[in-house]
């Protein structure tokens, strides 16, 4: 069987790669720029960029594939590429989308496949919304074997998932934990989260691949753990040694501070989701998510500690947390000083 990734070595992809490198049913290239050298031995690569169609287009020249999936795609006019690029050349094409393309507000906590797509606070989930009904259009109207998968909060070997972080990655939050300084938690801590290791996640889209059951379909690929983000910060600090100094904040009062945080907050992380992935186990019989957080939480903090560059300190988003907490600290002084009489 061959597949072909572009991309291939991100925080979800990667796993998947190393998983199939060590599957001998799976012959794997992967089209990308070529800036990683630590791929496993027997991958193969294409150095190209998916936005160069024309290029990609002669590398590709006279390959046929089980199956392509594109990791990097986010518009639609990314996938109308792909769509032209892998008609008659794939036997499947496997869309990563995202979970946060589901409603919000949701009408119900429990997620399935039928939940509604809407996210009126992201463009990021909205562009993926777009996606996945152009891919569906090209499936019914000219039989293109599209299979959507729907990732939510996945986290691999090099950074810790928390709800608010700056530009440079979690550094920064793991070290204000260790120094005994408050950490940002949205809300009040107390909504469901759900976090899958990647590796987790590379089981799960292994038996998607090649599997004529999902064409044609969307599919979600989570955990089954749920927890609360004071939970998510609790494991981290316990991993870390320290009781974590959790200082809760509105999650509007963060956005009207800081409105990019508004997507990754009002349109994802504030909500609590848990996921129902009994059509995923439908397809993929079997499959169960096997880590725990408060397992892997250890591995990615030794990848981390061992690993120099992923320590990347972030003064302007430190700054910025010190200002909003005082801020936010005032503003809790003066509204206890008010008066309440009947």
């Amino acid at each position: 069987m061959k597949a072909l990734f572009i991309g291939g070595t991100g925080t979800i992809s990667m796993e998947i790669t190393r998983l199939l490198a060590a599957d001998p049913r799976w012959e794997l290239t992967l089209l990308n720029r070529g800036s990683r050298t630590d791929l496993p031995a027997g991958v193969r690569c294409i150095q190209a960029d998916i936005h160069d169609e024309e290029d990609v287009k002669r590398k590709l020249n006279g390959m046929r594939f089980d199956l392509a999936a594109d990791f990097i795609a986010f518009t639609p006019a990314d996938v109308e590429r792909d769509i032209r690029l892998f008609a008659g050349r794939t036997g499947q094409y496997i869309f990563i989308s995202s979970a946060s393309a589901y409603q919000k507000p949701l009408s119900h906590y429990v997620i399935t496949e039928s939940t509604p797509l809407s996210n009126p606070y992201w463009e990021y989930s909205r562009q993926k919304i777009a996606c996945e009904e152009r891919l569906m259009q090209a499936y019914r109207e000219e039989g293109f074997p599209v299979t959507i998968v729907r990732p939510s909060h996945t986290y691999g070997e090099k950074s810790l998932p928390v709800a608010l972080h700056g530009e440079k990655g979690s550094w920064q939050v793991i070290l204000r934990m260790l120094q005994g300084r408050p950490v940002i938690v949205p809300g009040d801590g107390a909504s469901l989260w759900t976090l899958t290791h990647a590796a987790d996640f590379a089981k799960g889209f292994r038996g998607l691949m090649g599997n004529v059951h999902a064409v044609g379909e969307a599919v979600q690929l989570t955990s089954d753990e749920s927890l609360t983000w004071n939970q998510i910060y609790g494991i981290i600090g316990k991993a870390l040694g320290v009781e974590p100094v959790l200082r809760h904040i509105a999650t509007d009062f963060i956005t009207a501070c800081r409105p990019a945080f508004t997507g990754g907050l009002m349109g994802d992380k504030s909500h609590t989701v848990v996921f129902d992935n009994r059509k995923l186990k439908r397809l993929v019989p079997g499959f169960a998510a096997g880590i725990r957080f408060d397992q892997g939480v250890h591995t990615t903090l030794a990848y981390i500690r061992t690993h120099p560059e992923l320590q990347r300190e972030d003064p302007a988003f430190d700054r910025w947390c010190d200002q909003i907490i005082a801020l936010y600290d005032r503003a809790m002084d003066k509204a206890r000083a008010i008066p309440y009489s009947e």
